[in-house]
Order: C-alpha cells, then sequence, then structure tokens
C-alpha cells in the first residue's frame, strides 16, 4: 500500500506503441489492502458509479494478511468481491503482482484503500488511452477538494538538492529543481509525466505483458516510480488525465518515522538501479542533506530518515518484521478503571490491552478503585468488598491462553482518597506490587496506560518511558467518589502525561486548553468478528415473548434512568422488556410487571446472541455529567448487530443522527421506542452495521502503539 507522493514530460518514446482500447475487454479494480478496515468499506462503496459506462469490469481485494478485520469488511460491503488471501505482507508491490495475477486479459486499475474514485472516473482513464500510453493517472483532491502533488519529474541528484535548499514546493516550480510538480496550471491540462504516484494508476494489458511485474524488493514506495520510468523507456509512457477525479485520504508517510525512512532509502535504491553505485552515492548525500537539518531541529521522522541513510542496506527488511527488534519492544503495563475478573471485557482498557499483547507484553492492573465502598453509601456495600478480595486473591494469571504475553493481576489497595497521608500510603503500596511483577515477568521501563486517575499517585514514583492517559471517562463526575479529590489528581495527570487519549470529542474540547497538542481523539472500536447477529437465540431469551425491548450492559445507577425503564414497562404492557446485566441495586421494583424480564448478568461471549433477539435496542441513560462525557461501547455493538437504536441525548450519539432516535424526555423517549416497533427504526440492518465496520479494536490498539511508541 503506498501513501500520497505527487511530472513533467518525459522524452518521446522511441517508439510509438499501438494500444487496443477495446470494449470487450474488461477492467480489473485491482485493491491492494493491509489493516485497512478503517477506510476499504468507503473505497468499494464509491466503485459502482465510478464504472458506470467503463464496460466490463471485475472488483479483486489483495489481502496482505490484514490483522484488523479487513477481509470481513470487504465480505460484510461486498460479497461479490473477489478477496486474495496473501499470507504475509511482503509490500505494496507484491501485492500489484498478485493483483496483476488475478486479472488476465484485463485492463488494470491499481487502487490504494484509501482511494475514492469521482463517479465516471474508469471511463475517463480509459478513454485517455491511446498510441503509446502505458499508464494513466487521475487528477487526486484531499478530502476538501485541494489539489494533491501527485505528478512527478524524472529523480536527479540537482532535484533532491534543489529540494533541500529551496523546500519542495517552491523547487517544484522549476523542472530542473524539483521533482513533485507544483504549479496549479498543471494539473488542469491533461498530458505526459514521468511518472505518478501510485495511489490510482491505470495500466494496460499490453503495458503489463511488455514491461513485467513491479519489481517487488523496494516494498513500499518507488515501486511504481521504478516501473513508470521503466515502461517510459520502452514506449509505454504515463499520461495524466485530469477529467478522471479521485479523493486520496493520504497515507502515514509523513508522519511515521518508519515509513518515511523507507521513502527516502528507497529513492536511492533506485538510482543505484538506474545509474550505478557512484551515481546512488551523489543520491545518498542530497538526501542526507535534505534530511539532516529537519532532524537536528527535532523532526522525528527525518531523525528516522538520517539513521536509515546512514545504516542503510540493499534492500529493505521485509515489512512484516517489527518496527523494533522483539528484544527492544517496550512493554506495557495498563492501570485499568475496570476488574478483569468480574467486569464485562468489553470496556475499552481490556480490548486495546488485549490486542496490544499480541505484540507486546502486557500487565494490566485491575482497577484500585476511586474509593472505599461504605455502608448507605454504596449499593451492595459487602458484595463489592468480598469480589475485590476474591480479585486480589488471583495474584497474578494469563487469562487468554492465545494471547501469552497478557498478564493480568490485582494489587491489594487502600481505597481511601480523602487522606492525603493514607493515599500516599496506598500509592507506595500498590506500587512496590506492581514493581515487584514487573521485575519477575522483565517487563523494565514500561509504556504505561493510565485509565484511572488515581493510578497518578502510582504512577509519578514508578519508572516508565512514556505515559498514556486513557481519558475514556470524567471520573470526577462519579457520584461515590470524593470527587474534589478525583478532580485534582485528574488534572495532575492530564498536565503529567504524554498523550492523552479522548473518547468523548466533547471532554476533549472542554479540557484542550490543559492538553493542546499532547490530546488525540481515539474512538472506541468494536469487535465486529463477535458482535454478529446469530441463527439461534439462547433458550431463555427465546421463550420471552415479542415484540422484545432490549438492553444489555452494567446497570449502574448512575448511569440508567430506572424511572424511564419502569415507564417503558407501564407503555408497552404487550411488549417484553429485557434487561441483561449486572445490577447494582435492587431490582425488586419491577417484580410487579409480568413483562419485565431481568436476565441478570451474561458472559460476554454469549451478549450477540442475546443482542440478535432485541427488537429495539434502548440506551436509557440519565441525563448527568459523566453521560454527557461518555461514548458508551454497547452504542457500536448495538449498530453492529444491525439493532434498531432508541437512545436519550448525549453529545458522542450525535455522531449517529441517521441511524439512531434521539430523545430528551420521557414522553419522547417513549414515542421513539413506539414508532420503531412500527417502523424498524432508522436505516437498516445492512446499513447500521456497515456503519461501524471501520472500527476495528485491533486498528485502535495499532493506534495507540503507534502513540506510545513515537510513530506518529
Amino acid at each position: 500500500m503506498t501513501s500520497a507522493r505527487g511530472g513533467a514530460g518525459l522524452d518521446p518514446p522511441s517508439r510509438p506503441v499501438a494500444v487496443s482500447t477495446q470494449p470487450s475487454r474488461p477492467i480489473a479494480i485491482v485493491i491492494v489492502t493491509y489493516n485497512s478496515a478503517e477506510v476499504i468499506a468507503d473505497c468499494l462503496r464509491a466503485l459502482p458509479a465510478a464504472l458506470e459506462g467503463a464496460g466490463e469490469s471485475r472488483i479483486i481485494v489483495v489481502d496482505n494478511a490484514s490483522q484488523d478485520g479487513t477481509a470481513d469488511v470487504v465480505a460484510l460491503t461486498d460479497n461479490e468481491v473477489k478477496v486474495v488471501h496473501r499470507t504475509g505482507n511482503d509490500g505494496f508491490a507484491a501485492g500489484v503482482n498478485t493483483g496483476f495475477a488475478h486479472a488476465d486479459g484485463c485492463d488494470v486499475l491499481v487502487l490504494n484503500a484509501d482511494i475514492r474514485l469521482a463517479p465516471g472516473a474508469v471511463k475517463a482513464l480509459r478513454a485517455a488511452v491511446k498510441p503509446g500510453v502505458g499508464v494513466v493517472a487521475p487528477k487526486l483532491t484531499e478530502p476538501d477538494g485541494s489539489i494533491q502533488h501527485s505528478l512527478r519529474r524524472t529523480p536527479t541528484v540537482l532535484r533532491t538538492l534543489g529540494e533541500a535548499v529551496l523546500g519542495g514546493r517552491r523547487a517544484g516550480r522549476f523542472g530542473p529543481l524539483g521533482e513533485t510538480v507544483t504549479k496549479p496550471a498543471a494539473y488542469e491540462r491533461a498530458g505526459f509525466v514521468d511518472w505518478a504516484t501510485g495511489a490510482a494508476w491505470l495500466v494496460t494489458r499490453e503495458c503489463i505483458e511488455a514491461i513485467g511485474p513491479v519489481e517487488e524488493r523496494y516494498l513500499l514506495y518507488s515501486e511504481e516510480t521504478e516501473f513508470m520510468l521503466r515502461a517510459g523507456a520502452k514506449g509505454f509512457k504515463t499520461y495524466y488525465e485530469p477529467a478522471a477525479r479521485a479523493v486520496h485520504l493520504g497515507g502515514e508517510s509523513g508522519t511515521s518515522p518508519r515509513l518515511w525512512s523507507l521513502l527516502v532509502t528507497n529513492k536511492v535504491r533506485l538510482h543505484r538501479e538506474r545509474h550505478g553505485k557512484v551515481a546512488a552515492a551523489g543520491m545518498w548525500a542530497a538526501s542526507l542533506l535534505n534530511s539532516l537539518p529537519r532532524a537536528l531541529r527535532g523532526s522525528a521522522t527525518h531523525k528516522a530518515a538520517v539513521k536509515a541513510l546512514l545504516t542503510q542496506r540493499a534492500w529493505p527488511a521485509p515489512l512484516s518484521a517489527p518496527a523494533k527488534p522483539v528484544k527492544d519492544a517496550p512493554p506495557y503495563v495498563c492501570f485499568s478503571a475496570q476488574d478483569w475478573w468480574y467486569h464485562n471485557q468489553a470496556h475499552s482498557d481490556f480490548q486495546l490491552m488485549r490486542r496490544v499483547a499480541e505484540h507486546r507484553k502486557v500487565l494490566l492492573v485491575n482497577s484500585i478503585g476511586l474509593r472505599m465502598p461504605t455502608p448507605g453509601k454504596s449499593t451492595q456495600f459487602v458484595r463489592r468488598i468480598l469480589r475485590k478480595a476474591g480479585s486480589v486473591a488471583k495474584l497474578v494469571r494469563r487469562p487468554l491462553p492465545d494471547v501469552p504475553g497478557y498478564y493480568v493481576m490485582t494489587p491489594l489497595p487502600l481505597p481511601f482518597y480523602g487522606s492525603e497521608r493514607v493515599r500516599a500510603l496506598g500509592a507506595k503500596l500498590v506500587r512496590a506490587q506492581v514493581r515487584a511483577v514487573c521485575a519477575v515477568l522483565r517487563m523494565p521501563n514500561p509504556i504505561v496506560v493510565a485509565t484511572i486517575p488515581t493510578a497518578w499517585d502510582v504512577v509519578q514514583g514508578f519508572e516508565h518511558r512514556r505515559l498514556v492517559f486513557n481519558r475514556s471517562d470524567r471520573h470526577s463526575a462519579f457520584p461515590e467518589a470524593d470527587q474534589t479529590t478525583i478532580a485534582a489528581l485528574e488534572d495532575k495527570l492530564l498536565a503529567g502525561s504524554d498523550h492523552v487519549l479522548y473518547v468523548s470529542r466533547q471532554l476533549q474540547g472542554e479540557e484542550s486548553g490543559l492538553t493542546q497538542d499532547r490530546a488525540h481523539f481515539l474512538d472506541h472500536g468494536v469487535d465486529l468478528q463477535h458482535f454478529r447477529r446469530r441463527a439461534e437465540l439462547p433458550a431463555d431469551i427465546a421463550s420471552i415473548p415479542g415484540p422484545r425491548i432490549g438492553f444489555f450492559g452494567s446497570l449502574d445507577d448512575y448511569l440508567v434512568d430506572f424511572d424511564l425503564l419502569e415507564r417503558l414497562a407501564q407503555e408497552f404492557p404487550d411488549a417484553s422488556l429485557v434487561l441483561i446485566g449486572d445490577a447494582t441495586l435492587s431490582m425488586e421494583r419491577f417484580a410487579k410487571y409480568s413483562n419485565v424480564h431481568w436476565l441478570d448478568f451474561r458472559p460476554y461471549a454469549q451478549i450477540p446472541a442475546y443482542g440478535t433477539g432485541f427488537d429495539v435496542a434502548i440506551m436509557p441513560w440519565l441525563d448527568n455529567d459523566w453521560i454527557k462525557h461518555a461514548n458508551p461501547i454497547k452504542m457500536k455493538e448495538y449498530l453492529a448487530l444491525g439493532l434498531a437504536v432508541v437512545s436519550t441525548d448525549f453529545p458522542e450519539v450525535h455522531q449517529y443522527p441517521e441511524l439512531i432516535r434521539i430523545a430528551q424526555g420521557h414522553d419522547a423517549f417513549v414515542e421513539a421506542v413506539r414508532q420503531t416497533l412500527t417502523d424498524g427504526g432508522l436505516s437498516t440492518v445492512e446499513g447500521r452495521r456497515e456503519a461501524v465496520l471501520p472500527a476495528s479494536w485491533d486498528s485502535r490498539a495499532r493506534q495507540l502503539m503507534d502513540l506510545a511508541e513515537g510513530q506518529r
């Protein structure tokens, strides 16, 4: 997969080449993917309109062993797409060549997964094929409509030096001094170019057969440069057609040190292969001159480029190899806001860390709490004390046999946060326990992810290489906590963290003055494989008469509006209200309603089967500060199951106004449920699921690791 990279004309080819454009020849759209779940669905959805008038076509997705469910997203978006599963990620070029092999007899349009072709784009590309043309490139724009500089001149030492001295945009105005074409007028007229970036390019069948495969040794970057320059030298020139348009979301090359260093070093390798080692030495020096000043100013990407140039090998290491040697990979310690042993395992810290543990060693520290449960103030006081004691007794365990790098511990806490002296003592106690476990597990100097503000007292005296605050909730709004103390701890954690991850746009905006450029929005994910509709319902819900108005999740008294639930029971005597989840208060108030069915806690593995039985899924939240800054994971889980959803009003639900009915007040909520029982809700089962296809937990975990390990 390539990223945004952006010609002036080549010398005329030595001989013109006749290219057949028979209407009967089909065109194959080849999309190479790797961990592209977030973008592939929209790429596929744009293709029907883009292919209008282009003749017979087929779509081939070549997946380079994605780990984020990309192939599942493809199948759910368009089950007629052919998916070619490769066993590893050995580069974009290898994926393209696989696509060529599966497109025998076709012209081939190669696309990145983050390309959105405009209507009629493929027809315009095919119309541009004429004698002497082997490759056709469209006009690429940014999502805001501005031009993406995708046209390039042949790389030379002088052009690399020109860009080093003048900057790429200024040098690009002058042909001899810049590789990237930056004059706006050049993007408004059709014509021959030396080469164009490989985010979208149509290759004729004659060109493929005459030129051969794309050079795979580059892995990423320069492979399309080499192919187009090689094709041009044999009479198959690259043509730019602005009538064919596409939006390119852009890749990571400008922000990922690893990818940027690959881009820079491959440019040297390309020069070596075309012009020999002496010429390559000049390109190497020019590239070093280009990167060194920026590296000295602190640019992480250019530091990586300088290091890569100084240690350059003949060809790059396989992409499937980790960015760092395994022995140098940082371990992670996560101070969770939940307890693995008795809370719902759908919570974000569990979902993220279990996926990070597929690549790194992870120690999840179960919640050290926000307060000590007290009789009269805390619901189910004795039960809470006993279950925490049981969790502590489990010591350190590996709960997932298929993820051996994932460890869970519950330290013995002293959750008396009102007393500064006792709080300090409690922090020392927890710190000593976590330190000891890290020593036994050989996890020195970890990256620390804190999800609960009381972790601050522990973390500030704990050796770590980086601190990430996973700001999933405003914990100071928790009614049972010492809110003043917890708010002060939140402020310290906000100020002391290297990165702050938000799931609430509302909360991120309110705290932007404190966090500034350290703040990042990392939306919740959803386990798409897990949250699928099931053919059979569990016996207990199958025996409940329909229609069923359902809720699954924790029935917490500070989150759920129990008065609203009782109102639903009263208003819909002919429907069943099904409540699935652990309750933090007595459910006796519902005993008088024969249509209310509280099924108590059900294991995470069974939740999708229960949810499949809902006719309407509800989010009956209280109107309080906690909910105002929340982003319930169940919102995406409901949608992944294709359920019709009715919710009370809170900021994050407005991200889905065309999928979820939003009600203000009890009367409006009752009416929204009534309407949904009648019409089946907003959108369709398929439409609701499609909306969350890009939201895999695997992709969210990769984003967290990129931030925590300085990859962006």
